[in-house]
Formats: structure tokens, sequence, C-alpha cells
């Protein structure tokens, strides 16, 4: 016998298929991704940020970088309490207060007057923001039910691609126009109108009687995941993992994180913070497998664009940004297509054909070098586009759609863990391959240290001196340094375009047919 999701009141009947989303589900929808809008978005706008607070705060940049770590850790210590809080509390009361969180985050954080209170405030957001995305896939798939997941899912996706990619350009449009403090105050008017709206469009919860909250897996696994996260992200800061910096914070969250799983798994655990068992569902293990992989490749391999385009060809941030709006063009041509094709044939195929197409276009910057005409490396971000639109959508499709009720909110915790963990072992291991390659070349080096002195002779002859080089020798380093700096870039994206492609291994194994929903009790080994 199969159970479906239960219908609450405001919402589908998600038992009779449809080839559309009805009008409640779409402002449901509309609520999810404004939410969505502000946490995603966020991240790379304050990136583009950074040089900015070290002026204002005269800090140096592995202290402004903690404004990015104090949200990270907050955002991944908070994801595990929220499948817990959404039963406990209810989807509606727990949404509110999670953009409440984030948005009054956000006010402080424009009346920071120290680099200290701005970090405590940007602990703040993330812990807002780090339950609005897999609340927001929750409350989406429980509003649209089983048959429907898909073309959810495929709304969902749009900020999830587009905030990294128009991220920098918002931020660099408001610190030129107007200042720092905009990035942050522009949350405000969309945190209101999120408020208003969800209150509105979400159907009331109906709660029922509480689990009992796993404190044991909270102490091991919230520290844990922070520990770890930290760990990854000093890795380029230091240029190895064996850095004692670096080791201790990961392997103390390794072990923590190890120690939770044997208490989750636990028969007397009856309740565990992240449900481990829903791995007994061939689907949802596979889907994660996916998701890990392809956030590893996806969202490391995100960093390079960007910064080619600032540090071979000159651009700032804005313009970088603006370059990278193919990708986004791309992802929302195929996006819904995807969605629907989801529901109707399964993701399996989808999901070939995606990375299939992320790996050609990968595949094309291996060749590109200091003059590549921008023509061509918009093409490939815009085939890039069309496959992330197939793609990591459709992968969360394949882990939702099986699940009852009630574990929907477990699941999408589960997802967005791997997903933020992921995201930041891929940001790390492509940070630590691209420095790499570029100490290994003398000739780079020089280029990126002469560029902020635009050609002034008292500056050249100091970073002339640095590098134990007569002037003459230094200038003719830096003259080869921007090719050498493309090949760079190009050895990297080699990797990339390699990890992208292993993503086709567990993606071989997604269901390659219409998902239908299962038993509560077998997923569950009951």
């Amino acid at each position: 016998m199969t159970t479906q999701i239960q219908s609450q009141p405001g919402q589908s009947d998600p038992t009779t298929p449809s080839d559309k989303l009805d009008k409640n589900v779409l402002m449901v929808a509309g609520v999810v991704v404004l939410g969505a809008i502000m946490s995603i978005l966020d991240i790379t706008v304050v990136s583009v940020a950074l040089n900015t607070f070290q002026e204002e705060f005269d800090a140096t940049a592995a202290e402004v970088a903690w404004t990015m770590t104090g949200y990270t850790l907050a955002l991944a210590s908070v994801i595990p309490l929220t499948g817990w809080a959404a039963d406990r509390f209810g989807t509606k009361r727990l949404y509110l207060l999670a953009v409440l969180l984030f948005t009054a985050g956000s006010v402080l954080c424009a009346t920071a007057t120290s680099l200290e209170l701005l970090v405590l405030y940007r602990v703040l957001q993330g812990l807002g923001g780090g339950m609005l995305m897999p609340l927001g896939m929750t409350i989406l798939t429980r509003a649209a039910g089983p048959e429907r997941i898909g073309r959810v899912m495929a709304v969902l996706g749009i900020p999830m691609l587009l905030g990294p990619i128009f991220g920098p350009i918002v931020g660099g449009a408001l610190i030129d126009a107007v200042s720092w403090h905009w990035i942050f105050l522009i949350n405000l008017p969309i945190g209101i109108a999120a408020i208003v709206y969800a209150w509105i469009v979400l159907p009331q919860d109906s709660v029922e009687p509480s689990e009992t909250f796993d404190w044991l897996g909270m102490l091991l696994l919230s520290p844990g995941l922070a520990a770890f996260l930290y760990g990854v992200s000093s890795i380029p800061e230091h240029g190895t993992a064996l850095a004692r910096e670096v080791m201790v914070p990961m392997v103390l969250g390794i072990v923590l994180i190890i120690a939770f799983v044997p208490w989750a798994l636990a028969r007397r655990n009856l309740h565990p913070l992240v449900e481990l068992r829903l791995f007994k569902n061939k689907d949802m293990t596979v889907a994660v497998l996916a998701m890990m992989l392809f956030a590893i490749a996806f969202f490391g391999a995100s960093l390079l664009f960007p910064l080619y385009f600032i540090q071979v060809r000159g651009e700032d941030a804005l313009g970088a940004g603006l370059l990278l709006a193919p990708q986004g063009v791309g992802a929302m041509i195929t996006m819904p297509i995807a969605g629907i094709l989801a529901d109707k044939i399964g993701p399996g195929k989808i999901v070939l054909v995606g990375i299939t197409v992320i790996t050609i276009g990968m595949a094309m910057f291996t060749q590109i070098d200091a003059a590549t005409s921008y023509t061509y490396m918009l093409g490939a971000l815009f085939v890039m586009g069309l496959g992330m639109g197939a793609t990591m959508m459709p992968i969360m499709t394949a882990a939702l759609a099986t699940l009852t009720a009630h574990n929907v909110a477990r699941g999408s915790t589960l997802l967005n863990i791997t997903q933020q963990v992921a995201a930041s072992i891929g940001t790390a291991l492509f940070s630590v391959i691209l420095t790499n390659e570029i100490k290994s070349s003398a000739s780079a080096q020089a280029f990126l240290a002469a560029r902020p002195a635009d050609g002034d002779p008292s500056v050249l002859a100091g970073l002339a001196e640095r590098f134990g080089l007569p002037v003459d020798q230094f200038t003719a380093l830096v003259a080869q340094g921007q090719v050498a700096l493309a090949d760079s870039f190009a050895t990297v994206f080699v990797v990339a375009t390699v990890l992208v492609a292993c993503c086709l291994i567990p993606a071989a194994f997604l269901p390659r047919k219409k998902v239908a929903s299962v038993d509560p009790a077998a997923m569950m080994g009951h």
C-alpha cells in the first residue's frame, strides 16, 4: 500500500495529478522564493564588500573573512534543528520566525560600528537564513504533493542558481551608488513583504503532539558541523589541509559527526535530530550522493568564473557579475521544462542530460587563454546554465518525491546539510588548487602583484626588489604573467570538468520513471 502526502487546509489535493501548479501552490511558492532570494543573495552580495569592510574597519583580509565564515557557521549549526522545529512549532510559525531573525540581523548589520559587531549580527542573520531553505523545501513539497514536486523544485531552484550570479551585480551597484550599509538595508523591505505575504498565504499550522528533542544529537551534530566547516573554510588561507589551524577543528568536527551516527541509528533514539534512517530509501540515498558530488563540483567551480574575469581580464566585481548573466539565462530556460519532465518521466534521464551539458560547457573553459573572446566564454556559460537548470532541482525531486508528509521536513534538512557541507568543501578545494597553480608560476604572481601598481615606476621598483629581480627583468616577467595566469585557470578548469563528469556515476542510478510514494513503515525499516 502506498501512502500519499496528506493535503492541509488551503492546499491542493496531491492525490489528483495535475499538469500545472494551481493558484494556491503558486502563491505559496512566491512566499518561499522571496525568503530564498534574501538568504542566498545575501551570501554573494556580501562577498563583493570584503575590501570595503577592510577599509571601513581598518582590518586584515583574514579578519573581514569572518563576516562570511560567521554566517556560514551559524547557517550550518541551525539547519539540523529545522526538521524537529518544523514538527514542533509548525512550518508557518517557524518560517515567520526565520524571516524575522534574518531581517532583524540585516538591519543590525547596517548599524554595525565595529567589525566584531558586524560578525555578531551576521551570525544572527545566519540563524534565520539557515532555516529558510529547508523550511521552504518542506512547505513547497507539502503544498504541491508528490505528483508535482519537480515543478515546485524548479520554482525554488531559481533563487538557488541565480543568487550566486546576480549577487555581485546587486552588491557592486549598491556599494558604488550608495554605501555598504545598503547591501543589508535592502533586506528590510523584502523581509517585511515576506512576513506579510507568508502570514496571509501560508495555511495555518496543525501541529501534532511534540516529539522529544534530541539534546545529545544537537550537542554532537551542530558543533560538529560548525567545527568541520570552520576547518574547511580555513584551508584557502593556509594553503593546505595539514596546517594545525585547519586540522584541529576539522578532526574535532569529524569526530563529533561520526559519534552522532550510531546515536542517530540507535533503537532507543526514536526521534533523532537528523533522520539517518531515511538512507534506507534507495532513491534518497542515491540523490544525496549525487547532490554531494554535484555541489562540490558546481559550487567549487563557480568560484573560478568571476575570479578569471577579475584577475586575468581586469574586470571589477560588477562587470564580472554581469558577464555571468548568460549562465542564469540558460538555467531559467531549462529549469521549468526539467521540472515538468521530472514529474512525468522521472528525474534520472533529465539529470544525466543536464550533467552532460554542464560538462561540455565546462570543457570549453579548459581552452581559454588571456585573450579568449568574450563571445566564446559567454556562450560556454550559457551552455552550462542550460545544464544547471536540468540538474540540481531534479536531484532534489528524486530525494523528496518518495517521502511521506512527516519525513519531508527531515529529508529537506538532510539535503540542505549535504549541500552546505559539499559547497564548502568544493570552494576550499578549488581555492587551494588555483592558489597552488599560481604559486608554481613566478610570472603569474608578478602579474597579480603589479596590477594594483598600474605602471607606477616607484611601486614597480619596490615589487622588483621584493621578487629579488632587476626592474627590467621584473617588468618582462609581468608582461608574461597574464598568459601564465590564464593557463593556471585553464588547468583548474580541467579538474572541474573531470569532477562534473564524475557526477554522471550516481546520476545513472536516479529513478528513470515517474517516482511513486512509498509506505512510511517500509522506508523506516519497521
